[in-house]
């Protein structure tokens, strides 16, 4: 059996703006529509579907498995737009960067309060 996460739904408050912000932060094509989705799409097949919905956004956690090479050019754009970025998913080091399994990463906020990180060697992988 094969099992594949295909794409998630991301709940935002303005999904034009969510999207966007994404797709400009990690460097993906512009997002596209599908039914009442904005999609922005991954390298690995997946797509991540922002859905606009009133009241409050419940926040949710989503990590982006990246380059070396991308890695400095996404904290770049991070630190271009003056984003506050912390090294840990309880936001206690702030304009910190962790060092895990030999490689970087980093978590920041996307517009409605959802918690990115960006790392360049999964957990575990004993980098």
């Amino acid at each position: 059996m094969t099992v594949q996460l295909n794409h998630t739904i991301v709940w935002c408050s303005d999904q034009e703006k969510s999207a966007g912000f994404l797709a400009e932060i990690l460097d993906r094509p512009a997002p596209t529509r599908f039914g009442p989705f904005h999609v922005v799409q991954v390298d690995n097949g997946v797509s991540l579907d922002f859905h606009q919905q009133a009241g409050k956004i419940a926040m949710q956690h989503y990590a982006f498995l990246i380059g070396e090479d991308d890695f400095d050019r996404i904290f770049e754009r991070i630190s271009e737009r003056g984003i506050a970025y912390w090294a840990d998913p309880g936001r206690e080091r702030a304009g910190e960067i962790y060092r895990h399994n030999g490689g970087r990463g980093f978590y920041f906020l996307d517009p409605d309060g959802h918690l990115l990180e960006v790392l360049t060697q999964p957990y575990g992988s004993g980098g």
